[in-house]
């Protein structure tokens, strides 16, 4: 039985925090971060644990590794084939060992050639010379500015794009600029709403020379992790789309704005299906961009603004659902927008601008044709807005839209998306964050072994329980997961991998579907990983995954069990949940364990460990007054220094029952004074039945007051608990007595904590002062002894209070 302790806080541990899959390697660098499209190279990863690497997985096609060394338990050599059609741009990875998978990291494809710095490089008059149309791969130190040239002709477009906070190594805030052969800048940047915080220039040779880049941290602040690629060529560089969106599978035409050698239209046919992060990249008979615009994908088609547009009466008209596409082309603009739609129709109406990297900071409103606001929304998004509109009546209603401050410019684009209101799944696992000491959030199964991760689901529109399930899993791994109720955000789901399972990876893609058959709903999956972090501890530049990491690893040194429960944990209740531990021979190291979740309402004891040379430990469970009664799933995680590094395990999912009290007490308040008896009257209330007696313990007594415990059983009415107090037990109010009942069902102990009840300590009333002492009675002879009387029914406070006011009169009176 457990120490009854029910008043503890008790802390809850989240799976989320630092999963450490069986001795997990660490992948702390790539060098080079870059590459280009078309090569095949060779590149260096550096961390730890690294010696026994075996496989690079990539989240998006185009790359592969065809070889693989590792010269050392810190550096591992691979070299890649990266395909002609690779997608330009970042492309995430880790790195799978013998024995667990690594964080994310990013590497970049490009389409020009790519070169070194070459340092000293940082003298305007003794610039790096490259060719132009190059990617450089440099570093900007403290204080340092790194110069480059190039030999342009008149006419020609000269672009320098910089990637830097990008590659996710660092808070590396880069400058670039632009200047001719006499130092005058021609074109410069620091900050850039196309490219994050990172930088792009561009400019119309004026003159057949030569033309400097520089480049480096904006406040000449960097260090040796300010790793960036300046992208410099006479490539295309618009800054924005027009549409900025479009429908799945059709073929359109898009205007590409911005651009320093003016905008032109070209048709773009887009993918059928849905893709995470999708883009379109500008090219033209100088090459292509080295980025992609940032493009919406939808359902619905487009409908571009038409010009003017400024009032009600010269609002585009439209027919939703329907994407409204345009630009804020002026400071001062508004963009409006016209649609007609009968009382009671809902619409979701959601702008796209800053998420598709333009620098409109939009808000948006909604009103009636005739006149006045309905709605009004900036910052519900992020920075882009949203309104939620259902229509008050038949008629004619309008949408604008203008920038916070009333900017405008000729990239200022945005796309408004007017749909029906439909329900939405979103699930996800916990974000990975290196810097934030979360460590890998993947899925490393040791064979013949299990581990947990928590999924989280975020319903829209709906409700009802729901069915996870995943696919795409490595040969031999297996997925459970209960079914995730109504009430809940966040349940944890198992992987397990076969005993004769080889070590593989994959990228496993979880869904989830209501139990309802009759509610459909589309499901996405996401993982954030936060790569860089700003000023207290927020993320600045994070990436987004579509799937999970799922890898199979070498056999972890042991294993861990739950000894289900026979018995429920009731409200107020407490219980020691059994954990065994099967070791490997030789293996003798402590393990901790922990629940990654705890059901609505119950907390979990964290500090558990199953000792050195021991088998099992229990984890102390206490349930709220209010949790759900219900039969949850758990799992317990067993984490311990393997013989290379950290090891992670889960436990099988088993079921916690939480149930009702079998007993009620309610309490009567009793009053003593110091140093003399009382007694504590409850009254009890069977409320489920069970067999033979059960005990009781008075807890949280003061100090130097004691009594006895008791028994019950089902049909036990009454008890009283004696209580004897000391002449210096703590005078005043104790008002958080409780009682431990436990009842023995199957073998096992329910342990109810249930109170609360009042004890009140007097301090004695002093006694007169004393008279002259009067002469002895005389002494009278015993009376005959009575016959024995039934016990006395414990005194009601009432009759308590009357009982001590009458003792103080008489004692006064004398």
């Amino acid at each position: 039985m457990m120490r009854p302790n029910p008043l503890l806080s008790l802390a809850v541990l989240l799976l989320g925090s630092s999963l450490a899959q069986a001795s997990s390697p660490s992948m702390t660098a790539i060098r080079p971060m870059g590459g280009r499209r078309g090569t095949e190279l060779e590149i260096t990863l550096s961390g730890a644990r690294l010696k026994d690497a075996r496989e690079l997985l990539f989240y998006h096609p185009g790359i592969k590794a065809t070889k693989i060394e590792a010269p050392s338990d810190t550096q591992v050599k691979a070299t890649l084939v990266i395909a002609p059609d690779c997608p330009l741009g970042l492309h995430e990875l880790r790195l799978r060992t013998d024995t667990g998978i690594s964080e994310a990291r990013s590497f970049s494809v490009g389409v020009l050639p790519e070169v070194a710095e070459v340092e000293p490089n940082n003298d305007f008059t003794k610039p790096q010379v490259i060719a132009m149309n190059s990617t450089v791969n440099g570093v900007a130190e403290n204080e340092d500015v790194d110069f480059f040239v190039v030999e342009a002709k008149k006419g020609e477009r000269i672009t320098a794009e910089v990637e830097g906070i990008r590659l996710g190594i660092a808070l590396f805030d880069p400058y670039v600029a632009i200047m001719d052969a006499k130092r005058f800048e021609l074109a410069s940047s620091d900050d850039t709403a196309l490219v994050w915080q990172d930088a792009e220039a561009s400019i119309i040779a004026p003159e057949d020379g030569k033309y400097i880049i520089q480049v480096r941290e904006s406040a000449y602040a960097g260090n040796g992790n300010c790793l960036y690629r300046v992208h410099v060529g006479n490539y295309p560089r618009p800054t924005a789309t027009l549409p900025s969106g479009g429908k799945l599978g059709e073929a359109i035409d898009v205007t590409w704005i911005g651009d320093v050698a003016g905008d032109r239209t070209t048709k773009v046919t887009l993918p059928a299906a849905p893709q995470h992060e999708y883009g379109i990249v500008a090219a033209d008979d100088k090459g292509s961009a080295p980025y992609a615009n940032t493009f919406r994908l939808s359902p619905f088609g487009n409908v571009l603004e038409v010009e003017p547009n400024d009032d009600n009466g010269t609002a585009t008209p439209f027919s939703p659902p329907l994407a409204l596409n345009g630009v804020i082309g002026k400071p001062g603009d508004i963009d409006r927008f016209v649609f007609k739609a009968t009382k009671g129709q809902a619409f979701d109406i959601r702008v796209f601008a800053r998420s598709l990297r333009s620098p409109l900071d939009s808000v948006l409103y909604i009103g009636a044709r005739s006149g006045g606001v309905i709605a009004g929304n900036d910052d519900s998004a992020g920075p882009d807005s949203y309104i939620r509109f259902g229509a008050p009546d038949d008629g004619e209603y309008v949408i604008w839209v203008h920038d916070q401050l009333l900017n405008g410019g000729p990239n200022y684009a945005y796309r408004i998306e007017v749909s029906p209101v439909e329900a939405k799944l979103n699930l996800s696992v916990p974000s990975e964050s290196l810097v934030r000491g979360t460590g890998t959030i993947a899925v490393a199964v040791p064979k013949g072994n299990r581990q947990a991760i928590l999924v989280n689901a975020s319903r829209a529109d709906f409700g009802g329980d729901l069915a996870i399930s995943a696919s795409n899993l490595p040969a031999g791994v297996t997925f459970e997961a209960d079914t995730m109720a109504a009430s809940l955000a966040t349940y944890p789901v198992l992987f397990t991998a076969n005993p004769d399972a080889a070590p593989a990876s994959a990228l496993a893609l979880l869904s989830g579907k209501p139990v309802d058959p009759k509610v459909i709903v589309p499901s996405q999956f996401s993982q954030i990983i936060e790569l860089v972090l700003g000023q207290n501890n927020i993320p600045f530049w994070t990436r987004t995954v579509d799937s999970l990491a799922v890898a199979v690893t070498e056999e972890a040194p042991f294993s861990i069990e739950v000894v289900e429960p026979k018995v429920p944990l009731v409200h107020g209740g407490s219980m020691n949940l059994k954990v065994v531990a099967k070791r490997k021979p030789g293996f003798t190291a402590p393990i901790a364990i922990s629940l990654p979740w705890n059901p609505p309402g119950v907390s979990s004891a964290g500090g558990i460990a199953i000792a050195e040379n021991q088998n099992e430990a229990a984890i102390p469970l206490n349930a709220a007054v209010g949790s759900e009664l219900k039969t949850w799933k758990i799992v317990v995680n067993g984490s311990s220094n393997g013989p290379t590094g950290p090891v992670l395990v889960s436990s099988q999912l088993a079921a916690l029952t939480i149930a009702t009290p079998f007993v009620g007490l309610t309490y009567q308040s009793a009053a003593v004074d110091q140093g003399k008896d009382v007694t504590l009257a409850i009254k009890v209330a069977k409320l489920v039945d069970f067999d033979g007696e059960a005990t009781v313990a008075l807890i949280g007594l003061p100090n130097k007051v004691t009594t006895e415990p008791k028994t019950i059983n089902k049909t036990t009415t009454d008890l009283v608990f004696p209580i004897k107090t000391d002449i210096t037990s703590p005078a005043g109010k104790h008002a958080s007595l409780f009682c431990q009942v436990v009842i023995t069902k199957d073998g096992e102990p329910i342990v109810h904590n249930i109170g609360t009840g009042e004890l009140r300590i007097d301090v004695p009333i002093p006694p007169k002062p004393t008279e002259a002492a009067k002469p002895a009675a005389p002494v009278a002879a015993a009376p005959a002894p009575m016959p024995a009387a039934a016990p006395a029914r414990p005194l009601s406070r009432l009759e308590q209070l009357r009982l001590e006011a009458k003792q103080r009169a008489a004692a006064a009176s004398q």
